[in-house]
């Protein structure tokens, strides 16, 4: 997965088309995922031939290609664990299903281009179930959002300066440009960005990570993670003596 995004990131700043052929849907899905975040026009290769060779023969296609270890009777717990944790990302993105959110081993919450589905992509493939939130002035957050346990919901924020510089291309990528739109104007992603500190203050036990890199924002997210699972054990073997 790392590979993956650094290769979809490569194409956006080259303005490339990316051709892929991925026999595991799951993977597939990210890639569509990843390729529409950054803009980059994208062309899934061998789907078309694997669903006309299924239908023509009846056989529904397994997701797993012919040289993967898989195949050789090597299928490991973890590994169905990652392509289940993957699909239920992805269903999640951007504040779909809230009805899932307690399923969830994280949930990222933060305003647009924050970094939500490229990062919850990126742990999903760790392993880790992960649902975003979007930040919206003048829209409620999901009343399912607080009522799960909220020592794993996680706030995102970035610079301004930065934000603005991803909404712009991200605009223009979509052909918005030129077109009336407060989307991009610094005054408004600040006022955005404002509105979100101010939902991460009312909510102090939502640790709130700036967005720098997939990297960090995975090593800070892990970080906090381990003391509150290491807290929660601790708790739990107290209650026991």
């Amino acid at each position: 997965m790392d590979n993956l995004i650094e290769i979809v990131r490569q194409a956006a700043k080259e303005g490339a088309l990316l051709l892929y052929t991925l026999a595991d849907p799951s993977m597939a899905e990210a890639t569509k995922k990843a390729c529409d975040l950054w803009g980059v026009p994208c062309t899934d290769v061998l789907r078309p031939t694997i669903d006309a060779i299924a239908s023509h023969i009846g056989v529904a296609p397994s997701g797993i290609s012919r040289s993967s270890a898989s195949r050789k009777g090597q299928l490991s717990e973890d590994y169905f664990q990652r392509i289940e944790a993957i699909d239920f990302t992805i269903k999640q993105d951007d504040g779909a299903q809230p009805q899932n959110l307690a399923r969830a081993h994280i949930v990222l919450v933060g305003v647009s281009r924050t970094g939500k589905t490229p990062l919850s992509i990126y742990l999903a493939q760790k392993g880790y179930k992960v649902a975003n939130v979007p930040i919206v002035m003048g829209i409620d957050l999901p009343k399912a959002l607080f009522e799960i346990d909220q020592d794993k919901i996680f706030g995102l924020t970035i610079n301004p300066v930065v934000l603005q510089a991803i909404r712009k291309t991200r605009a223009n990528t979509l052909g918005f440009h030129g077109q009336k739109s407060n989307y991009a104007e610094m005054e408004h992603v600040r006022q955005e960005l404002d509105h979100a500190n101010q939902i991460f203050v009312r909510h102090p036990t939502w640790p709130v990570i700036r967005k720098i890199s997939f990297i960090v924002f995975y090593g800070e997210l892990i970080c906090f993670l381990s003391c509150y699972n290491n807290i929660f054990f601790v708790q739990r073997s107290l209650e026991k003596l």
